[in-house]
């Protein structure tokens, strides 16, 4: 089995017990080979309440999914969502396992004002 399937079914079994709700939204994370992507989600409503992406202006020269942008990432998404009185989430690790990067940004994102 591919490793992209494995992550897939990784994800698919954190799913179905994280859930976003208006109280505590999901912090769900992505990781491509060149880009990262962070969303607080809603799941309820489906609605995404913030969003950050390497893609962005501000973080384009430096697009590459690594450590040092997945903390710039993390802090920009915690200071998004507190500028939307978003204090307390549920962490969605997207079946990447808690290490390096996903570890990098969930750092980021609590030093900078986030509780999960």
């Amino acid at each position: 089995m591919a490793n992209i399937q494995k992550r897939h079914l990784r994800h698919n079994r954190i799913r179905k017990k994280v859930t976003g709700t208006a109280e505590r939204p999901r912090l769900s994370v992505h990781f491509s080979g060149r880009h990262i992507t962070a969303q607080v989600i809603n799941d309820r409503e489906g609605k995404t309440l913030a969003s950050v992406n390497t893609t962005e202006k501000d973080l384009r020269g430096d697009a590459r999914a690594n450590v040092a942008i997945a903390e710039k990432v993390g802090k920009l998404i915690a200071e998004r969502g507190l500028a939307k009185n978003i204090k307390f989430i549920v962490f969605d690790r997207g079946g990447f396992k808690y290490h390096g990067k996903v570890k990098a940004l969930a750092n980021a994102a609590r030093e900078a004002g986030l509780q999960f």
